[in-house]
């Protein structure tokens, strides 16, 4: 069920609204259909998507990574997460011995 108006969706995931328009600019989260005369509506499942964007941002995915882990997030594709995910600890442990 969609509940959400954007700017409850925004706040729900501690974001602000734009960056709500800018990831759906990026592909990484839906923009669901307007009805005529309405607003758009998001669910939970919107919600849970935006906070997981979020929080992989605040990890230090990339958008780029961010989306390609999106695209396996059927449970269909663990090895190739995984793959992704060594690929970005590899970097991060790069960027700790270079501090």
């Amino acid at each position: 069920m969609k509940l959400l108006t954007i700017g409850a969706l925004a706040a729900s995931a501690g974001v602000h609204v734009e960056t709500v328009r800018f990831y759906q600019r990026k592909g990484l989260l839906p923009e669901p259909d307007r009805l005529p005369g309405s607003i758009r509506r998001y669910g939970q499942s919107d919600l849970e998507r935006l906070r997981f964007v979020k929080s992989a941002k605040g990890l230090g995915f990339s958008l780029d990574e961010i989306g390609q882990l999106l695209k396996l997030a059927d449970g269909t594709h663990c090895r190739e997460a995984a793959e992704l995910a060594s690929r970005h600890l590899a970097s991060v442990q790069a960027r700790l011995r270079e501090l």
